[in-house]
């Protein structure tokens, strides 16, 4: 560049910084060792070893995703979670025979648990945090347990109350108190998804739906009425294998819907929750391909079932690849800059109790 007194001056460099690739280093052949021995030991000892294996699990696809050349961490420990388990497996246990009672007790119960639960899946995301880091620095969780509360127990209520029609509401809401009051360090989280972004992708997958039912129902009355044509031609007698595809119909439409429109919905609010969320001043960018999800979801499907199994830890690799590889982070400034927070000690219980009863709700 020239100045005004003719003498070439450099031109300043920009402030811009490139984005920085989140990458997945793991194999399925690297991985197929430890997944073959947490299946092996955990059957020898009677689900004892799971809690080991969870944290074998967790530390190979964590110490095997890197961001800017560093690798995560993951510093659970196993003793802890299993204390977790056993009194989740109480729990569940006590749910189950409750059921059972059909009186006063059931409900009493049941109503326990719903109150017990907001509590418990706070702790879940204060400890999986916890136990996360990035070059030395861990990540924490600081969410309020009123706010659980508001969260899980108020809004899914509203939910049932609604018939479902406040779900989407309910789910940004449960995303806005994840990612809102997550830190890493000293750094917090922002999330800024709007409800009716959450709305738009809920009416996309009733449409899917939807029109999914409408070929499935075409189909089920074809199926029935050349089954009728039969029955009257036949005086009475229906030709199994008339049942067996009417069968292999309804559960390969079920299929269908997992692999196709399951993934599809995922993909797209996978993109809405990370490309609203932020670290500090740093963007997140995701561009997870719905088409993309739905290949890798019925091939591996396919491949697992063909194999009898064995595919299991290459299709894990494959679908951790597919959705660590499509997030980048846009610094907007040095990422050295973090800072550690103070150190806190979180228990495992709220992380096993939820995920024995299906809340497996990771950041």
């Amino acid at each position: 560049m020239e100045s005004a007194s003719g003498i070439d001056t450099p031109a300043p460099a920009s402030s811009a910084r490139p984005p920085e690739q989140l990458r997945f280093t793991g194999t399925g052949a690297s991985y197929f060792g430890i997944w073959i021995v947490n299946l092996l030991l955990t059957i020898v000892t009677l689900g004892i070893y799971s809690a080991w294996a969870k944290v074998r699990r967790l530390q190979y696809f964590y110490r095997h995703t890197e961001l800017a050349g560093s690798s995560f961490d993951f510093h659970g420990s196993a003793p802890r979670i299993l204390i977790g388990r056993v009194i989740a497996l109480v729990m569940l246990i006590a749910y189950n025979y409750s059921v059972r009672l059909h009186s006063i007790w059931t409900l009493v119960i049941i109503l326990a648990l719903a109150a017990i639960m907001p509590w418990l899946l706070r702790n879940s995301f204060r400890f999986r945090l916890y136990n996360s880091s990035w070059r030395g620095t861990r990540f924490h969780f600081r969410g309020s347990v009123g706010g659980a509360y508001r969260v899980f127990l108020l809004n899914g209520v509203l939910s049932l109350i609604t018939l479902y029609g406040m779900l989407p509401f309910a789910h940004q809401r449960l995303k806005a108190y994840q990612h809102d009051n997550s830190w890493f360090g000293q750094t917090r989280f922002s999330f800024h998804a709007r409800a009716g972004q959450f709305y738009l992708l809920y009416l996309m997958l009733l449409a899917g739906l939807v029109a999914f039912g409408i070929v499935l129902g075409a189909a089920g009355f074809f199926g029935a009425s050349s089954g009728l044509f039969q029955l009257q031609q036949s005086g009475g007698h229906v030709d199994p294998r008339v049942i067996l595809r009417a069968i292999l119909i309804l559960y390969g439409a079920l299929i269908l819907i997992a692999i196709l429109i399951g993934p599809a919905f995922h993909a797209l609010m996978t993109n809405l929750i990370w490309n609203n969320t932020r670290l500090g001043e740093h963007r997140i960018e995701c561009n997870l391909s719905p088409l993309g999800l739905i290949w890798i979801t019925g091939s591996n499907f396919v491949l697992v079932v063909l194999t009898l199994g064995v595919f299991i830890p290459w299709a894990m690799v494959r679908l951790t690849r597919f959705h660590v590889e499509s997030v980048r982070l846009v610094p907007a400034s040095d990422l050295q800059e973090f800072v550690a927070a103070e150190p806190e000690s979180i228990g495992a219980v709220g992380a096993e109790a939820s995920t024995a009863f299906d809340f497996d709700i990771a950041l």
